[in-house]
């Protein structure tokens, strides 16, 4: 077995780091110059398109923990792994006929909290905002990290280094121009996932007799071809919950359904899903042939980089560079700009300042913006566990989020006590299941203990809530 180190020179990475984030700091500028109210700041003027809505949903969800987690998962649990993390597609397929279901019910709403608040009352809207931003920490942390693996793994650029270019680059953009610089720029780098994928995947297709890959590991890894291995059946359940509660529950993704121009959402999210669905296939592939091409893997998120490099050289090695930095991008920005909306809108507006004007509303969002970045980079300074311990500790807070928010949209009887308990009961009994059992475990309890209890309050004390009392602009709410 070699010892890989850096696929690219030093020079050669800093170059690319330098051009890239030159690049995505003018384009935010640029199509942030279209934000001139908050509406445009937050939710783009509420006028997105289908193609502009799909390229979003899509480069957002291509994040580290796509590119970086499936190798992982491929490379720890054999096929069923990397199957695994391709069913999180089934959370932008199941979420498209929310999205339309939210633009109807709630046309001048801003976030996840919203509905919440107004559904189910203060007391369930201030568990899920606990939740819910304690998730977004998480996941900012986790692609955080992300960055600072990626430039070392590939050109020897310090951690430290990496992680704090790639959070100051996309703070940078999104301060100036909100939702209309984060919209405008996942366009561009979709468009530089895609290729740069089909590209990787077909040179790699070319480089590898799949016969022998198959025989490696039957050889040397058995247990990554056993189609019956516990852990891997119970990873996929409990990435689906996972998945599912990530888009569900997050205002990343409710701000695009209220960002969208009507009629638009359930298309793009449906679209959305089918381009990204082969992606962790492609990406978790990879790392299975480690063994046949003798490459030493020394950390497991690492795997995909290394390998995606060694298998295509120094031109390769700056595809996949260019490539894993646009999907960095495309979801460290989503995250900052729909988290702070979150904080300004939910707790800033409806409970430190009401009556706050636009000006200022403003400032504190750039300010929050900022905050956030900060706040994740020196988490992520002493580099703390894998990328899978690190965000799937938030599964099961997510995943006890998706049934009261499912019967909430299309079930008047749910009722707030339900949605209370169900939170609370799903976080604290997955969170167990994470320390005794395993982090492939959590989601799949918590959200199992969440659907029991959700509907057994809408049965046994249900609710007989009144749709339009959703829509704030008519009840002044």
């Amino acid at each position: 077995m070699q010892h890989q180190s850096e696929i690219l020179s030093p020079t050669t990475g800093w170059a690319l780091m330098a051009i890239l984030s030159l690049l995505w700091i003018l384009l935010g500028v640029y199509w942030g110059r279209k934000a001139r109210d908050m509406d445009g700041f937050m939710l783009a003027g509420r006028n997105v398109g289908l193609a502009f809505g799909t390229a979003t949903a899509m480069a957002t969800w291509i994040t580290s923990n796509t590119t970086m987690l499936a190798p992982q998962f491929a490379l720890q649990l054999g096929i069923w792994g990397m199957i695994a993390y391709s069913t999180a597609a089934f959370g932008l397929f199941l979420f498209a006929p929310l999205a339309r279901r939210i633009k109807d019910l709630m046309p001048s709403g801003y976030t996840s909290g919203d509905f919440i608040r107004l559904r189910y009352g203060r007391t369930t809207w201030y568990i899920f905002l606990v939740i819910s931003i304690f998730y977004g920490f998480t996941w900012l942390i986790s692609m955080g990290m992300a960055g600072g693996i990626l430039m070392h793994a590939l050109a020897g650029i310090p951690y430290q280094t990496g992680m704090t270019v790639i959070l100051l680059v996309c703070v940078l953009y999104t301060v100036f121009g909100g939702l209309y610089a984060v919209i405008g720029t996942d366009y561009i780098q979709s468009l530089i996932i895609i290729i740069g994928i089909v590209v990787v995947g077909v040179a790699v297709l070319y480089s590898i007799d799949l016969e022998t890959v198959y025989t490696d590991l039957q050889a040397e890894k058995p247990m990554l071809l056993d189609m019956l291995l516990p852990a891997s059946i119970m990873a996929i359940f409990n990435n689906l919950l996972f998945g599912i509660g990530e888009v569900f529950h997050s205002n990343v993704w409710w701000s695009r359904a209220f960002a969208m121009r009507q009629g638009v959402g359930q298309r793009a999210y449906t679209l959305a899903g089918f381009f990204w669905l082969p992606v962790p296939i492609a990406a978790g592939f990879i790392a299975l042939t480690s063994s046949s091409l003798g490459v030493n893997i020394t950390s497991p998120d690492m795997v995909g980089p290394l390998m995606a490099g060694h298998i295509l050289g120094q031109a390769g090695a700056v595809i996949v560079f260019v490539v894993f930095f646009c999907s960095l991008a495309s979801s460290i920005d989503s995250l900052l700009a729909a988290t702070s909306d979150l904080i300004v809108e939910d707790v800033y507006k409806k409970m430190v300042r009401p009556g706050a004007d636009e000006k200022r509303t403003r400032r504190i969002s750039v300010v929050v913006i900022i905050g956030l970045g900060m706040l994740a980079w020196a988490v992520c300074m002493p580099r703390i566990g894998t990328l899978a311990t690190v965000l799937f500790f938030a599964g099961p807070m997510v995943a006890s989020t998706i049934y009261p928010i499912v019967l909430g949209l299309f079930w008047r009887t749910a009722s707030p006590q339900g949605a209370q308990w169900a939170m609370l009961l799903g976080t604290g009994i997955g969170l167990a299941a994470y320390f005794e059992l395993g982090w492939y475990t959590a989601s799949l309890i918590g959200a199992s203990v969440s659907i029991m209890v959700t509907t057994a309050f809408a049965w046994w004390r249900p609710d007989q809530f009144d749709w339009k009392r959703l829509d704030e602009s008519k009840t002044g709410a």
